[in-house]
């Protein structure tokens, strides 16, 4: 890679900062804190939740709004009024995000991006100065605006909400339901943005491919910096007692590409004594309640409910094997918080699963949507516990040595370096992606 000069101060931008609210939550507060780490100056402008307290960050400047699609959808309807009466309602962006979210639409990454612009704006007015702009896959308009100031801006994008949006109309029942699909996400928004900014960081070549394809962004802007993993939180524990029979999947089964009825089906072909533990909603209208009912086998399900992480790290500890019965993934953290903690995976052959298997060498794979294959993988990996423990033990020094988070913050400064390098006019190398751990 060609030597460059890694900025000196950054900014994050982030509609949602807390860890609890998604996968960007998590990115955000590790990624800023390793760069930190690295001697680079962080700042940090982001919506609610807000993140936990970041002593690492130079400052956190909290951006509210009333989170009215949340509201909306919980039926919060009193909650959605603003506070500061009629001049607070009348505020352009409170109007918007409460008629968006009323019409069925997600308001949250234009209007958050809009008064990003706008505190960004005041703030370089005031004399402050950053190196470079990273976005935290909000896409909104008011990206443009930073790009338009002279900022050189990144992204961060794990998978297009295009993946989200195929994956609700598979959902869908009615022509309404689709019809409400389709407005929801804000995909040729956050495609427009992504066209016209410095950068792309993503998690997988799968990732990088589908990004091109749905949002048309050229190849050469797209880099593949993994995903990170806090390897001192997910580890191995030599007392926790693991079970000989117990399965652990952790996936929506209201999401059609966890896969979950294809694991409910390969537990029907599983001997009785195997059972099934799913990280998953316990609400009694789950339809994995449904299909376990229909398969005979709700006597061999557990369903937690939501978890608190030392949780779900206790349950990776203690399972024979974890299951990823995905028909889509853009990176599969399942699995490789799975082997962190010492415990082997069976994973389907989809999106970045064969990457990240590769890769991390945990386990094996085997074709999606077939009930069939899942069962014969788990029983082949279920026949010897001692090869169960070499691939555990294998795939733990692997994921702490390509997938630890100061990993993927020295990849994402170096990927900041060649956007700086190339606003001063000096040669990089023209990439495409990194391949996976170089």
């Amino acid at each position: 890679m060609a030597e460059g000069t890694r900025p000196e101060r950054v900014c994050f931008i982030a509609y949602r900062g807390n860890m609890t609210c998604g996968g960007q939550g998590i990115y955000l507060y590790f990624l800023a804190r390793e760069l930190s780490r690295l001697g680079i100056e962080v700042d940090v402008v982001v919506g609610p939740p807000y993140p936990d307290p970041m002593p690492f960050a130079n400052s956190v400047q909290t951006l509210p709004n009333r989170e009215h699609w949340a509201r909306w959808f919980t039926r919060d309807h009193a909650g959605m009024l603003p506070e500061g009466g009629a001049a607070a309602a009348l505020n352009p962006l409170n109007l918007y995000e409460l008629g968006a979210s009323r019409l069925g639409f997600l308001p949250e990454p234009m209007a958050f991006s809009l008064r990003a612009f706008r505190a960004l704006a005041q703030r370089l007015r005031a004399g402050e100065r950053w190196d470079l702009i990273h976005d935290v896959q909000c896409l909104g308009y008011g990206v443009l605006g930073l790009k338009a100031l002279g900022l050189p801006v990144v992204t961060t994008i794990h998978h297009p909400l295009s993946v989200d949006r195929r994956a609700s109309l598979i959902r869908d029942e009615t022509f309404r339901d689709r019809i409400g699909s389709m407005a929801f996400y804000p995909v040729g928004m956050q495609a427009r943005v992504a066209r016209r900014i410095d950068r792309v960081f993503t998690s997988s070549e799968e990732s990088a491919r589908t990004i091109t394809a749905d949002f048309r962004v050229p190849p050469h802007r797209v880099r593949n910096v993994l995903n990170g993993l806090d390897t001192d939180f997910y580890c191995p524990a030599p007392d926790t007692a693991r079970s000989e029979t117990e399965l652990l999947c952790v996936g929506r089964a209201s999401d059609p590409n966890k896969g979950v009825r294809t694991m409910i089906g390969a537990l029907a072909l599983l001997p009785e004594k195997f059972t099934l533990t799913l990280v998953d909603n316990n609400h009694p209208d789950n339809d994995v309640f449904k299909w376990a009912r229909e398969a005979g086998v709700m006597h061999r399900l557990n369903v937690t409910g939501q978890v608190e992480a030392d949780v779900l790290v206790n349950l990776y500890r203690r399972a024979a094997l974890t299951v990823v019965p995905s028909r889509y993934e853009g990176f599969g953290l399942p699995a490789v918080e799975s082997m962190a903690c010492g415990t082997p995976v069976v994973a389907c052959r989809v999106g970045a699963l064969p990457e990240v298997m590769a890769l991390c060498r945990g386990g094996l794979l085997v074709d999606k949507d077939s009930a069939q294959a899942l069962a014969s993988g788990i029983r082949e990996l279920m026949r010897s516990s001692d090869q169960r423990r070499d691939l555990a033990e294998s795939a733990r020094k692997r994921v702490e040595s390509h997938l630890s988070w100061r990993q993927v913050a020295s990849a994402t400064a170096d990927g900041y370096a060649e956007v700086l390098d190339e606003r001063r006019g000096l040669p990089t190398r023209t990439i495409t992606s990194d391949s996976p751990g170089q």
